[in-house]
């Protein structure tokens, strides 16, 4: 197991002090639910958020609040720290429960908060300097393609509906279903005089996406 996280150390160029840090920044409740990575996720995403706004602003010192805000929810979402994390295979080092002597597949949701508490435990282990080079080296080309605003679709509809009806869309939660680890939400939209269109996600935030998407394709017929 050592053997494995020196091979992560030298991939992300850090050595660290303190290697239960790391061990812990890789281990998921179902494997260890005393010394498992939530505290460092939780240390890790505030970090993270911190050192991209800073960056934003280094970055685009013109531009206002509101497109700093969505450039920000672009790059820190769960989704961008899933591909970073699978830029380093990050996914290789994590500790899950076994079942039944098996390995389970380890969810990409599992993946994302992981990379989270690595940042976290660099924090802990080396301080905010080397945290923000690490940050900064594996985001820098996410950073450069927020250039391009990303407009994601709750705020299209959003602002389709208040230009058409002068009326926000109205979001239902129809359904909250599956096990608390694993949550499914159906989630349903729509807009003055029209139908309701659902959608399902993984969190209650995912699934209003998703019926939005489909909301704005549907337009287009």
């Amino acid at each position: 197991m050592d053997s494995n996280f020196l091979k992560l150390q030298k991939k992300i160029n850090i050595r660290f002090n303190d290697l239960n840090l790391l061990k812990k920044s890789l281990t998921h409740k179902s494997f260890d639910s005393i010394n498992s990575y939530e505290k460092l996720e939780f240390l890790g995403d505030r970090i993270l958020g911190l050192v991209i706004s800073e960056k934003l602003l280094e970055i685009y010192p013109e531009e206002n609040e509101g497109s700093l805000d969505k450039k920000l929810a672009s790059l820190v979402n769960k989704n961008k720290c899933l591909e970073i994390a699978k830029s380093i295979s990050l996914e290789n080092y994590i500790s899950v429960a076994k079942k039944k002597g098996k390995e389970i597949k380890i969810e990409d949701k599992i993946i994302s908060d992981a990379c989270e508490a690595l940042i976290g435990a660099i924090y802990l282990d080396k301080g905010l300097l080397e945290t923000k080079r690490f940050i900064i080296k594996l985001w820098k080309d996410h950073l450069k393609a927020s250039k391009i605003t990303y407009i994601d679709a709750k705020t299209k509809l959003q602002e389709y509906s208040l230009k058409k009806f002068k009326k926000l869309p109205i979001y239902k939660l129809i359904e909250n279903s599956g096990p608390r680890h694993k949550p499914i939400f159906n989630v349903a939209v729509r807009l003055e005089n029209s139908k309701f269109i659902n959608a399902k996600g993984n969190s209650k935030k995912d699934a209003e996406q998703k019926a939005a998407t489909l909301f704005m394709k549907s337009l287009e017929k």
